[in-house]
């Protein structure tokens, strides 16, 4: 289980500027969720940066710089909590890329094997890793290659749905053109030790930009993201839209 911060905003800015003063308690999830820690963005022209640690970022000077000095007009965060039995090694860390599109997940999809007869073979051999979230991105690769992007989302998310079997599947989808979260998570599969609202996702829009995040911080006066949806940024002109799953 993990941690996701996400943002699109009008001009280049940091994880750090734009989260503000919250930004430290933030990364302090990192107590728990402390088994890797990843930053990635896209640019306008679709070429993808990406920045990981398999390390605690809370006790991390390489996070702290990057938080502070990586500055883009959208980026994705990621705090990882690893899924038991899966290892904790730099492969594993979220976010992951393919084809100038930055993914990263919270929850489980158990076992991860069985995502595999959904995935196209070319892209399970691309695999950094052996996590159920990259295959889960694949999953998405593998829909978008016949449906577009939006509606590939959306198709992958209903497999898991309909096929499999998932603790939660909210993910943060960072394209050039657009910025995607997915809210689809199953309450009754929440950690023993964690509050009712440890899956849900709220939303920010002011000046700075739209910011989008998990919970265990303050989010005093955001907007909650209902499960069963998916929220679309366009980054072009910060517009918000709501699909339902």
């Amino acid at each position: 289980m993990c941690r996701l911060m996400g943002y699109v905003a009008p001009a280049d800015t940091t994880l750090l500027e734009i989260a503000g003063q919250g930004f430290t308690e933030f990364a302090g999830l990192s107590a728990k969720h402390g088994d890797g820690w990843g930053v990635s963005s896209v640019d306008v022209s679709g070429h993808s940066t990406l920045i990981l640690e398999p390390s605690r970022a809370k006790e991390s000077a390489k996070f702290a710089e990057v938080a502070g000095s990586h500055s883009a007009d959208a980026a994705i965060l990621h705090l990882r909590w690893a899924t038991s039995g899966l290892s904790i090694k730099e492969g594993n860390t979220h976010p992951f890329v393919y084809d100038g599109i930055s993914f990263m997940h919270n929850g489980g999809v158990l076992p991860p094997e069985s995502l595999d007869p959904f995935i196209d073979t070319d892209l399970l051999a691309n695999m950094r890793g052996e996590t159920d979230s990259e295959k889960y991105f694949f999953l998405i690769i593998t829909e978008m290659r016949k449906l577009g992007l939006t509606e590939g989302i959306l198709s992958a998310v209903r497999i898991i749905r309909e096929k499999l079997v998932y603790s939660s599947i909210n993910a943060m989808i960072l394209t050039a053109t657009d910025f995607y979260v997915v809210c689809e998570h199953n309450n009754d599969r929440i950690p023993a030790d964690e509050g009712k609202d440890y899956y849900e996702l709220f939303y920010r829009k002011d000046a700075a930009g739209v910011l989008v995040a998990s919970t265990g911080w303050d989010q005093s006066g955001w907007t909650n993201l209902p499960n069963h949806e998916m929220l679309t940024v366009s980054r072009s002109t910060l517009a918000i839209s709501t699909t339902r799953i």
